[in-house]
Formats: C-alpha cells, structure tokens, sequence
C-alpha cells in the first residue's frame, strides 16, 4: 500500500511490536542448516507466507552486491533468499510463495503512473550516462565497454511478460529441489500461485487465510508469519483478525544508518555534502584482503497481537465508563488510516503523516467517538453518516493545517536559496576528490621490472584494469548526484510556481480551478459533487477489498487529485453499487499499464498498437507527459498526469490481433490456478493419486473439471479442493531451466492443482472463534508514547520523533525489567538521598511491588506511588505533620535567620586570619613552609566550609591573635556542646517538611 512513512510511524509510536530475529548461521558454507529442529526464535510458526514481489525487485536490482546481467543469477539470488527466509521461520505446515498477478483496475492507475515514470526516469538517465562518457572519453579516463543485459528494464515484472513466465517454471524447479533433499521441507505443503493467476500477491495470501476460517478443522490457534515489503501487510493481518500472525520485514531503520550517504554509501554525510567516494591507496593495489564481503541485513518480527493491546489504550478515552469492542476498534483504525494513503485513491491534500496526520485522525476519533457506541464500519461495511461526522470534525484544521505547511515551505525554500548563494560565492573551491591524482603507485612498492617481466604485465593489466574500474564508479556516483539535483526542486531552483496558495483565502476555488479545469461557480459544485461520490466509492472499495476481496474488477477512480475533506458532505445520500466484472487478461494488463519505451515485453503482434502512431490506441502511450510537482520536493513525489485507458477500446484492439500468438504466448495470456506440492509420502499425495485413477477414462475437459475435497484431517487443518494438473502430476525428473544448476533425478514430489474453500462468511463483527488460546498481555498505558502537540498546533517547534535504539540485552532469570526496574530505580534514588533507620531494603519485594498491600507498615508510610510521570509521597500521617509544620512556621523561620548571620560573621573572621598570616610568612621569607601552611589552611577553610550546612556556628566573635587557631577550636568545641539539642530540633524539623 502507498504509505509513505507509515512503518517508521509504527514501530516509533509502537516500539513493543518489534522482535529481533535470531538468525542460525551454518558453520560450514557447503553445509545448509537443518531446518528441521527447533526455531532459536521461540516461536514454532505453521505457515509461511511470502510476498514474492517483495523478492523479486530486491534481487533484480540489489543494493548491496552487483546487478545481475541475466535471469538466471536474478533466479539463484531468488533461491538463496528464499532460503534465509525459511532458515529464520522454519514453518511446519504450510509455505505459500505468491506473485502479482493481473491487479484490479483500481490499482492499474498507480501501476501504470509507475511504469511510465520508470521509463522516463531510465531514458533521462542514459541520455546522462551517454554524455558524461563522452565527457569521460574527451579527458582520456579509460571505461568499462558497456555490457549487454537481460535486466535492463525492471517493467518486465509485470504478468505476461517472458521473465515471469520463466520464473515460474524457475520455482517449481527449487520447490522440487528442496522437496527432494531438504528436512526441514519433508512433512509441508507448498502453495505456488504465479502470475497467471489474477490478483495482488498479499491479497492472494490474506483470501487464503480468510477463507480457511469457519471450516471444520481449522486450527484457530494457527500461527502465520507473512513475509513483504509493503505497508499494507499490516493493515491487512489486523484485518484478518488472527490472532497468532506476525510480518517478518528486513531493518530498514538502523541507528546509525540515518547519517549514510546513498551516493557513496559511507556513513557520516549526506548526499548533499557527499564529496566522492576517495579511491583506494597505492600500497594496497595488491591487497587481495579488499573483497566485497556482502554484509548480511537483520531481519524483525512484528508482532502483529501486539498491536491491538495498543490500540485498546491509544483509540479509548482513559477512564470511560464505556468499553468499546476492540475488534471493531481495529477495523476503525484500518479504515481511518486510508486517508494518508492507499494505493487505490490519490493522496488528500489535507493529510501527511510527516505533518502528523495519524495523529490528528485518532484524536478526532476519540473526541467524537470516544465516548459513544457509534463506530465508522461494520467489517467491510461503512457507515457513511458516521464517516461524514468523522471527517468533517477533521476538515475543521484544515486551514490550521495549510497555514502552517506554507510557512514550513517558505522557510525551507529560504533556505536553500542561502546555501545556493553560499555555495557560489565558493565557487572557487572545488571539494571533489580528485581521483586521478591518487592512483599513481609509490616506485618502492612496484615489483622490480628487470627480476620479473611477467610480474610486470600483470601490474599494468591489473592497473588499467583498476584504472577502468575507479573511473565507472566516478561516473556512476556523478550520474546518481546529478540525477538528485534535477529532481529536487529546491536544489536546482527548478520549483513550479504554486498557483493553488493553500491556506490563502481563496484556496478552495483556486484548486478547483487549477487541478480540475473548472472556470465556473456552477461548474466547479458540480465536479465537487462527482469527485466526493467518485472518492466515497473508492473508500467502500477499498474497505470490501480489504476484508471480503475484490467487489469489482472494473471500478476506477477517474481523477489524478483527491478532494478536501472538508468537501465529502451528504455521504449518506449516495447510491454506491458496484459489480463484480472479470479481470483484465495478462496481456490486455500489458497494454494497460506499460509505456511504448516496454513494448519489447509484449508479443510482436501487440508492439504495433503501443508504437504505431496509427494504433486505435496509440493515444494511450504518449512519449512525453507532464509530472505536477503539486507542492512536493522531488519529482518522484509528483503525479504523473497520464491519460487514463478507455476499458472497451483496449479490448476491441487486443481482441483484434489475439489470432497472431503462438501456443506459448497463448499459455502466457491464459488465466490458472495455484499449484499444490507434497513429497509422495505425504498424506494428500494419496488423495492426488486416488483422483488421478479415478479420472483416468474421462476426457482432458472432464479430468481438468473434476475435483476433490480436502479433508482437514489429511492436511493439518487446511480446507479447500483438488484437481489434477495438465501433465503428469509426478514426473520421474525435473529439467532446470537455470543454467549451470543440475536436473532433479529420482524425482518424489507429486503436484495437483488447488483451489480456495468455499466463503462460509458470518457475521462481519468479528469475534475470537472457540477455543482460540490469547496471548499475555504486555502493553500497559505507561507504554504509550503520547501527550505532545498535534502538528498544527506546535509552534514554530520541529517535530523530533524519539529514535529508537535497539539492543541486544540477555536478561538473567529472576531479574526485573522495563517499567518495574525504572520505578525500582526511582525508589532508590529517593532513598538514598533521604535515608533513615527504620527504612524497607530497596530490594525487598515490598518495595519492588508497590501497588500490592504488605503487612509491613513502614513500606506503607514511605513507598512512593506513581501516577503518569508524577511521584506522589504517601504518608499516613501527612495531615498531622501539616499541622504542626504550620505552628512551628514562625520559630522555624526566626532560627534560620540567626543560623545564617552566624555562618557571615564566623567567615569575615576566618578571611581576616588567613590575610594575617600570609603577611607574616611573606615578611619571614620562608617560601616553601609558606606555601605549604597556606594550603593546610587553604584544605582547613574548605573542610569548614564543607561542613557548615552540618554544625552551628559559635555566637561569640573570635579572638584573633598568634594563638588565635586554638582558641577558635576550643570556642567551637563548647558551642557544638551547648547548640546540641537546637541542632537535633532544627534537623527533625527540615526532614518532616520534605517528608510532607
């Protein structure tokens, strides 16, 4: 889901959901770990679910390694992350591997901006590559040749296309592998549903987890872990309302990590202060030391019944007599949480979640609903009195909201034209490094060309070959900077003019004007009336697609902008209906949603409409197209103003020329199911068999028809139906499509066709089913981080999220953690400070427990009790001590000032004996002994003046004369004596007033 931020909003608002993955490394590299033992986690997960897609872009374009030239090292890199994956989860029961397929036409838009953007960003920059070789080649700076490359265009991830058809055939082969030879993968079931088969990949994932719901069988206590990229994954599992399912995602937010460049890739700067990636030193030209050791990214758990323990404290108003239904909470916070962004409706202008947005959400929610029985849904279901109540209440900052941003924006704006001025007044100071000027090799580390020729050839092909190589990633890190600069729109000064001026008076009618060509009062009410009933059905969509699947394969959102939410009025009044419809076939999908620029992707035949001008279609593919900033930074964050498809048009030119494909392109553009597999000794592979035998006689049609019951008891709880493949459902060996990796001989995985249980869909509130086991709450109200300003009211004051600082700590058993140590803490600190006999050990369990009743009366007395993050002292006898403090107010004041009078006049009369003394020493000459009864006496004065808060000062004045140090002793001695009792009084007095 396009949810910009939301996951860092999550895990910092929520840090509890989070686990770190304890990750079994193999001791030998030949050597796979068993996966067949206990998982190190803790957590024995049945079923594993990956987001295919979340796998495929990261291994066709890696980060941290070198980008794959063809399909097969993407297919390996795929292996091996699958494989980790496996290792950190070990599923017992169930591992579901789905890939996108055709997506509903509600998501073709944002597909088809993307795929144009990708394109137009791809030829942008090798038009720049191509120019800076130029540059490089004019200079003499040698480069690698070009190589050519079967991943040079990331659209192919798209159904129909060559690549995914190929990767399909790539994992049946490793699920055959692993079936074959693996422990760890013996006893599961192994669901593939490729990109023939029509819907989202983590939607195919969340149906078959609905659906296994309410059958006989079922386990309720079933425990899912999901593997994906996306947001909407989280979204997506509370909708489900399982309780045992956690999202297995890589760490995407490391400490550390916020300072690294994405230019060079070192830490420290950012990429606007990046200077060049400073090549290595001459003495290590043969250092073989230097390899690309890929640093391997740690993976968390969110634990996804974690969340709703917050949500129970974050959604209610504290204290309310009314209890609201959690379940039901949830669905309103999953619904809520679409106005900051979906994948299926343009962004609200009125909401970022950088501007706090969630926040104010929830706030209103609980404000107006807080303390009623109403609710926004009913499971899929809106209530759309409720949501216009909703959103209205949050129309109310909308002018708060726009004054505050555009204050935000010019500060922003002058600010970078500071450092654009700056920056050119230091013009002449050039800080990249200049990389040829460090790579001649010092003469003392060269081997000696006369002992050794051969040795010398080899350092001069080794040197142009580094040579070749510094140059590319001088190119490279100059292309990736330039690049920057021309999307950011502050940077390069390039920023379009906002004509809209939101927050300005008038802004409503401006961006009518403006985003939707309306020149008329009349004409501008109307399309207001269109949007909110277009923008409304898209809400209903989206919360059916969520909880039920697709209600219409056809609805679409017809506008680029979304309306204000002050505008959706009168929701109640709307006629919302929609209708089922089919989905696109994969290459009708094609034609939808990639630009001319991919039409390689596509059958022959089917090029033609995308590239001849003279297609009935051709419109749909303009070469050029106009990115509305709309207010944003960067160009990528603009929208793509693309003429939207015309269903019926593209499908009459499509039907027209499907005649031409071949047999495999057919297959390719035909619509499939998922694909079951089990080692033949499993119990279902009996169940293939039994229906192969029995299909035998009948007909290729009647045998694709035909199918068979599950029986739970046979899968482990899994309900559903199958039927048998095209071919032959156990082959005796399995041909590698990959190059280099061997056949599977002696094959024993058997494969059938699966097909979803049928909806036994109750009630949409949703209820833990029977026998369901919860898990132990964690959460308490002191763990929610809350309390601060809502964005638009926080002055002038930069919002500081708290980092989150994750680390390892081993906790011994029997130890105290988290909240209990810190009140622990607290506690000892107070009573360190203001210690007495009589006084509870800091670690007796009276004191480590003080919300539970003791029979030990001191603990009761001075045990402090917290409330929020207010220390409150409870003491028994507290209004007593009140009392008496306020009869002894006057004397206690009177013996304060008389004690300070004496602690002026007792150090008048000790600077004057010190100024004495040092003229005596200095007029006897005797340096050193002077310095050093200076210092005795200098030690003594600060003793004194240490020790004065403890002791009375002498009333009478001292005698000062050469033996005037003894007398002040003994005349100290005696009033310590005589002011004993008023010392204890004075002592009892201060430590009763700061008890109370």
């Amino acid at each position: 889901m396009g949810v910009p931020s939301f996951y860092r909003w999550l895990i910092e608002r929520y840090p509890l959901i989070l686990q770190d993955v304890i990750e079994e490394e193999p001791l030998d590299a030949k050597v796979r770990v068993d996966t067949s033992k206990p998982n190190p986690n803790g957590v024995e997960y049945d079923n594993l679910y990956l987001d295919m897609n979340g796998i495929i872009h990261p291994c066709f374009h890696p980060e941290d390694r070198a980008s794959p030239t063809t399909f097969s090292e993407v297919f390996q890199c795929m292996f091996d992350y699958i494989d980790r994956l496996f290792v950190m989860v070990r599923p017992r029961k169930l591992l579901f591997l789905a890939i996108d397929g055709v997506a509903p036409r509600a998501k073709m838009n944002q597909q088809r901006s993307r795929r144009f953007r990708a394109a137009k960003d791809a030829a942008e920059a090798a038009a720049e590559e191509e120019r800076l070789r130029q540059e490089f080649e004019s200079q003499g700076k040698r480069l690698p040749p070009k190589l050519d490359s079967q991943v040079f265009d990331s659209n192919v991830i798209t159904p129909g296309t060559e690549f995914m058809s190929t990767l399909s055939f790539a994992l049946q082969y490793y699920i055959h592998v692993r079936l074959n030879s693996d422990p760890g993968w013996k006893n599961i079931k192994v669901i593939l549903s490729d990109a023939n088969v029509p819907g989202e990949g983590e939607h195919k994932i969340m149906s078959y987890i609905r659906l296994q719901k309410n059958h006989p069988g079922y386990n309720p206590n079933t425990c899912h872990c999901l593997y994906g990229l996306d947001a909407d994954l989280i979204m997506l599992a509370l909708a489900t309302h399982e309780v045992h399912i956690s999202i297995l995602r890589e760490v995407v937010f490391t400490p550390g990590e916020q300072d690294k460049c994405f230019l060079c890739g070192q830490l420290g700067h950012r990429a606007a202060d990046c200077e060049g990636k400073v090549k290595r030193k001459a003495g290590d030209l043969f250092d073989k030391s230097e390899t690309n050791v890929v640093v391997k990214k740690p993976y968390q758990f969110v634990n996804i019944w974690t969340l709703p323990e917050y949500l129970e404290h974050d959604m209610q108003i504290p204290n309310s007599q009314l209890q609201k239904h959690l379940d039901r909470i949830i669905d309103d916070f999953v619904f809520i949480c679409f106005f900051v962004g979906n994948d299926f409706l343009p962004h609200m202008p009125t909401l970022e979640i950088r501007e706090g947005a969630i926040e104010l959400l929830m706030s209103v929610y609980k404000k107006e609903f807080g303390s009623s029985a109403s609710y926004l849904s009913n499971g899929s279901k809106l209530n759309l009195k409720n949501v216009e109540h909703f959103i209205q209440a949050v129309g109310l900052y909308e002018n708060n909201i726009f004054q505050r941003r555009a204050q935000n924006h010019q500060r922003q704006s002058e600010r970078f034209s500071r450092d654009r001025a700056q920056s050119s007044r230091n013009c002449n100071y050039d800080p990249v490094v200049q990389l040829d000027s460090l790579v001649e090799v010092s003469d003392s580390l060269r081997p000696s060309l006369e002992d050794n020729t051969s040795v010398a050839n080899v350092e001069t092909e080794y040197n142009i070959k580094e040579e070749e190589i510094d140059n590319s990633e001088e190119l490279k890190f100059k292309l990736k900077k330039l690049l920057r600069e021309k999307s950011d729109g502050f940077s390069s000064g390039k920023g379009e003019e906002d004509k809209v001026r939101l927050g300005v008076q008038g802004w409503r009618e401006r961006y009518y004007e403006e985003k939707f060509i309306a020149k008329t009062i009349e004409e501008m009410e109307q399309i207001r009336k269109d949007v909110v009933l277009k923008y409304t059905e898209g809400l209903c969509w989206i919360m059916h697609y969520y909880y039920h699947g697709v209600c219409s394969w056809n609805w679409f959102y017809p506008y680029h902008y979304a309306p204000f939410a002050s505008d959706l009025k009168c929701l109640d009044k709307l006629d919302i209906k929609f209708e089922l419809g089919s989905p696109f076939k994969p290459f009708n999908q094609l034609l939808a949603v990639l630009p001319s620029a991919s039409a390689h992707a596509l059958p022959e035949c089917f090029r033609k409409l995308m590239t001849d001008p003279n297609s009935p279609i051709a419109e749909f593919y303009p070469p050029d197209f106009e990115i509305d900033m709309n207010g944003k930074r960067y160009s990528w964050q603009g929208i793509a103003k693309l003429p939207f498809i015309e269903e019926q048009r593209l499908l009459d030119a499509a039907a027209k020329v499907e005649h031409s494909l071949t047999k495999e392109e057919v297959r390719r553009n035909s619509v499939l199911s998922d694909m079951l597999f089990v080692v033949s000794s499993h119990p279902l592979a009996e169940l293939i068999r039994s229906l192969s035998s029995r299909t035998i006689k009948l007909s290729n049609k009647e045998r694709e028809i035909a199918t068979e019951k599950i029986d739970p008891g046979l899968s482990e709880g899994m309900n559903g139906y199958l039927a048998l493949c095209g071919g032959d459902s156990q082959p005796s060996s399995f041909r590698s499509p990959i190059e280099g990796m061997e056949d599977v001989l002696a094959n024993q995985v058997i494969c059938a066709i699966y097909k979803l249980p049928d909806d036994l869909r109750g009630t949409d509130i949703a209820r833990p089913p029977p026998g369901v086991v919860l898990p132990k709450k964690t959460v308490q109200l002191a763990d929610l981080k809350g309390g601060a300003n809502l964005w638009h009211e926080d002055g002038d004051r930069r919002r500081a999220p708290a980092k989150i600082i994750k680390i390892k700590r081993y906790n011994p058993q029997g130890s105290i953690t988290g909240d209990r140590l810190g009140k622990a803490a607290h506690r000892l600190v107070l009573q360190t400070i203001d210690s007495q006999p009589g006084k509870t050990h800091i670690n007796s369990e009276p004191a480590l427990c003080p919300n539970t009743i003791f029979h030990n009366i001191q603990v009761t007395k001075k045990v402090a009790s917290f409330r929020g993050s207010v220390v409150q002292k409870k003491h028994p006898q507290c209004e007593l001590a009140l009392k008496k403090n306020r009869s002894h107010q006057s004397e206690f004041t009177e013996e304060k000032t008389a004690f300070r009078k004496r602690k002026e006049k007792e150090k008048r009369g000790r600077n004057l004996a010190n100024r004495r003394d040092r003229a005596k020493n200095e007029q006897q000459g005797n340096k050193g002994e002077s310095n050093l009864e200076n210092k005795r006496r200098r030690s003594e004065v600060n003793e004194d003046n240490r020790l004065e808060h403890k002791r009375p000062r002498p009333t009478e004045e001292r005698n000062i004369n050469s033996e005037g140090k003894e007398e002040n002793k003994c005349a100290q001695a005696e009033l310590t004596e005589e002011e004993k009792n008023a010392k204890r009084k004075l002592k009892k007095r201060r430590r009763q007033k700061k008890d109370i």
